[in-house]
């Protein structure tokens, strides 16, 4: 169990040692924001000398950049998003095989289903666990009854970790009032991003505007709410890219012609230059039904973008209305419209954006200090030379 680690890292001599840490995901078939943040630590603690093996379900472009990267990656067959409870049972042995041949004294588990096989196959081996959920199956906007099956199936599941780390305040929150856990265990530890240089800010400007949302073609995302937006805005000048890839594309591109934007709105699939692109834009949408706490939109106030997103999670912790953005009701096509019409009308409002959300970027979300956050999680469950 998680409450029965080793307490410390030490080497043969008794001294305090650098320590191993198992970072262990549910999908590898996917660049999403939870395995951008789990390569990201990986690498810089690495670099501080600490031992780190990254656990992934399957293979993909994932497993292949963490090899890439110079990290050692062992693949779970048998690890997948969705419920099974034979190929699960199947996950929870091949991931303690590959816990117990490394020794870990940390296991930072990320997403709700590496997060339950995890924390299973991680009893009794002595190291301390720590639970990110990346947005939880029970938060606003995910069907009563879904929702109230996986929260007891966390509640079950959640003294099996030392702590749980929330990526905002609102994930907190609704954790502790479904009573998932202790209070005392959730952490809060925002997302952060590495900066990117000069060359990649925005000029938000720039006429004519060019949006850009950075999402996955599958739910929560909205591509089509943003499309329906649109459709009534034709007699501004703007043109759209979607970046990302999906199940759901196929539906988007048909809603796209339907709606005869095709000549407006650019597919670019899935892409590993998000910044460059973002840079030669001048706002940035996200359109969402329930979320947690979205990278993507870092990334855009890190490029010096305004941000047009949905009202959900915890995207009122870092867009502030009205000043580095706009935020509006989820599902809401006609506030979503207001809020597209102003921005692409308005130049001058869009840089001034763009400029407070570069602020706030510096201020609160960088990877700096969500790394000095993350060691003091780590410290505390596992003291040494972090």
């Amino acid at each position: 169990m998680g409450g029965r680690g080793r307490g410390r890292a030490r080497s043969a001599t008794g001294a305090e040692a650098h320590v191993r840490i198992a970072y262990v995901s549910t999908r590898s078939d996917t660049i999403g924001g939870s395995n951008v943040h789990i390569r990201d630590l990986a690498l810089a603690l690495r670099a501080r000398g600490h031992d780190v093996l990254v656990i992934g379900g399957g293979a993909g472009p994932w497993a292949e950049e963490i090899r890439e990267n110079g990290l050692t990656y062992r693949s779970v067959r048998w690890m997948q998003r969705e419920i099974h409870p034979i190929r699960d049972a199947a996950a929870i042995i091949d991931v303690r095989k590959a816990l117990r041949a490394f020794g870990p004294d940390l296991v930072s588990l990320h997403t709700a289903k590496a997060g339950v096989v995890g924390r299973v196959a991680a009893l009794g081996l002595r190291a301390q666990v720590v639970y990110t959920p990346h947005g939880w199956t029970f938060t606003t906007g995910i069907p009563s009854a879904s929702a109230a099956r996986y929260a007891a199936l966390e509640r079950l599941v959640a003294p099996l970790a030392t702590r749980i780390v929330n990526v905002c305040a609102f994930e907190r929150q609704i954790a502790v009032e479904r009573r998932v856990g202790r209070p005392q265990q959730h952490a809060v530890v925002p997302n952060g991003m590495p900066d990117v240089g000069t060359d990649r800010r925005a000029a938000p400007e720039r006429q004519p505007p060019r949006l850009v949302m950075v999402a996955r073609f599958e739910e929560p995302k909205d591509h089509a709410l943003l499309l329906t937006a649109l459709r009534a805005l034709q007699a501004l000048p703007w043109e759209l890219q979607f970046v990302g890839s999906g199940p759901l594309e196929g539906a988007v591109r048909l809603a796209c012609h339907e709606h005869g934007l095709d000549e407006r709105v650019a597919f670019l699939g899935a892409r590993n230059d998000v910044a460059d692109i973002l840079a030669d834009a001048q706002a940035f949408v996200l359109c969402t039904r329930w979320e947690g706490f979205p990278r993507s939109i870092l990334e855009a106030m890190r490029a010096g973008l305004p941000v047009v997103a949905s009202a959900v999670g915890g995207v009122h912790e870092a867009v502030i209305e009205g000043a580095t953005g706009r935020i509006v009701p989820a599902g809401d096509v006609a506030a979503l419209r207001a809020a597209l019409g102003e921005l692409l009308g308005d130049p001058t409002r869009r840089a001034a954006m763009g400029r407070a959300g570069r602020a706030r970027y510096e201020a609160e979300f960088t990877f700096e200090q969500m790394l000095d956050r993350t060691l003091g999680v780590y410290r505390a469950v596992v003291p040494g030379t972090w």
